[in-house]
C-alpha cells in the first residue's frame, strides 16, 4: 500500500465516541479546511518516512485531545510542529486550528527525549484516532478492544511500508496490544500519571543517551 492509500483508509473509518481528525472537524477550534490540513500533516510525513527510511517507531495507545487530535500527528502538540517539521528536513506541516497553539505534557515529554536522538523515528498509536467520553468530545478514553482491532491489519501495513529496525511500545496498554499481535519490541514507561523519569530513563538506555532526568 502506498502512503496515500493508507491515510485514505485512515480517513474512510467512522466510529461511534470517536473523533477522526483526518474526516472529522470540531466545530469549536477547527478551521474551515482542517481535516485537509491533518490529512496532508500525516501524508507528508508518512511519505517522509517511507522514502528516507527510519530507525524506530515508537507506539502508545491513542490520540489524545490536546495533541493528534489537533494536529494530526500522533504524540505530537502544536507546539512541537515546528520541531516535527525541521528534524523530518522541512517538511511542510500547518496548524488545523484556531487561537492560540496548544501544549500538551505528553507531547512535551516525548519531544524532549526526540530532540536527543540522532536518528529517524516514526510516532503511532496502536489506536490512531481520538475515542473520548460520551458526550464530551474533549476528553479522552481509552478505546476498547473491539476499536482496535479494527486498525489491526492497518498498523501491520503500516510497519510493512515503513520496514523498522526496532518497534517501542510507549506504556503497558501498548505493549500488551503488540505482544497480542506478536510483534517484537521494546516498552518504556509511558511519560504521564507520574512515569516521566521511568520513560526518559527506558529511552537513554535504549539509544544510548547521556541522562535527561528532570531535576
Amino acid at each position: 500500500m502506498k502512503p496515500a492509500a493508507f491515510v485514505e483508509a485512515l480517513t474512510a473509518i467512522h466510529l461511534d465516541d470517536v473523533f477522526n481528525p483526518y474526516s472529522d472537524r470540531c466545530t469549536l477550534h477547527d478551521r474551515a479546511d482542517a481535516p485537509q490540513r491533518r490529512r496532508a500533516n500525516l501524508l507528508a510525513v508518512v511519505e517522509a518516512a517511507a522514502e528516507d527510511g527510519i530507525d524506530s517507531v515508537w507506539i502508545a495507545r491513542d490520540l489524545g485531545y490536546r495533541g493528534g487530535r489537533r494536529t494530526g500527528l500522533p504524540l505530537t502538540d502544536e507546539i512541537h510542529l515546528q520541531t516535527f517539521s525541521e528534524i523530518y528536513g522541512g517538511l511542510a506541516l500547518s496548524r488545523a486550528t484556531k487561537g492560540p497553539p496548544v501544549a500538551e505534557r505528553t507531547a512535551a515529554i516525548i519531544w524532549k527525549v526526540l530532540t536527543q536522538i540522532n536518528k529517524p523515528v516514526f510516532l503511532w498509536n496502536i489506536f490512531p484516532l481520538h475515542p473520548f467520553e460520551p458526550g464530551d468530545p474533549l476528553s479522552n478514553r481509552c478505546h476498547t478492544r473491539a476499536e482496535r482491532e479494527v486498525f489491526q491489519e492497518l498498523l501491520f501495513t503500516l510497519l510493512k511500508m515503513l520496514r523498522p529496525k526496532s518497534v517501542i511500545a510507549i506504556g503497558r496498554d501498548a505493549h500488551q496490544s503488540l505482544l497480542e499481535l506478536d510483534i517484537d519490541c521494546h516498552a518504556v514507561r509511558h511519560p504521564s500519571y507520574g512515569g516521566q523519569t521511568e520513560f526518559i530513563r527506558g529511552m537513554n538506555e535504549l539509544y544510548d543517551l547521556r541522562p535527561q532526568l528532570p531535576h
